[in-house]
């Protein structure tokens, strides 16, 4: 039972960070293999461990972000936030095909912890892409995973680079773009003097 219960708080803590680090299914994987674990109770205890903790991630995001980032963009953040509040089925479907390509989920939960996106638009479309997406990975790794040098190369490729470069685009796009005048003037700028 304990090996189940280190899946979970490894996967928690993994994604509890507010920076990128190792996926959470890499956890998944290899812990199933060191301890001979039931795959589908490692998704289970996996996926609920990486969802509490990105849903941890929302909640205290936007504390930090009062800290660091100035209050002129905080509230351009959250005025995006409050026109996507508005768009529940649609936040839910780009959450939903996000969580479902190889792209870091902290980007994701950073901006709309930042913007205030209500947590039923996110965590549930979450959960559910999640389950999808770790559950390919962890057959996929258990696989594969037999080979040791699979596994040492698959930590840093180019997809794990390319994704995290996505992901920080994506952090760009929410925090340097004036926003409000964006929406409201119709006016693109960028704004990049964000910082306290």
């Amino acid at each position: 039972m304990w090996p189940y219960i280190l899946v979970f708080t490894s996967s928690f803590f993994v994604d509890l960070l507010p920076f990128f680090g190792p996926p959470a299914w890499t956890v998944m994987v290899y812990l199933q293999i060191k301890y001979g674990l039931n795959i589908w109770l490692v998704l289970v205890a996996g996926v609920s461990g990486s969802t509490l903790g990105r849903y941890m991630l929302y909640l205290y995001i936007p504390y930090l972000s009062e800290k660091l980032i100035k209050t002129q963009k905080n509230n351009d953040i959250q005025f995006i936030g409050n026109k996507l509040n508005n768009n529940g089925w649609r936040v839910q479907l780009f959450v939903f095909l996000y969580t479902l390509l190889p792209l870091p989920s902290t980007p994701l939960f950073t901006a709309s912890g930042m913007a205030r996106i209500k947590a039923i638009n996110v965590i549930p479309a979450f959960l559910a892409g999640k389950f999808i997406s770790d559950m390919i990975m962890v057959f996929t790794g258990d696989y594969f995973a037999r080979n040791a040098v699979a596994i040492s190369n698959g930590f840093i490729s180019w997809k794990t680079v390319s994704g995290s470069i996505a992901g920080l685009v994506l952090i760009a796009v929410f925090l340097f773009i004036d926003w409000r005048s964006l929406l409201q003037e119709k006016k693109f700028r960028l704004n990049f003097n964000i910082w306290k």
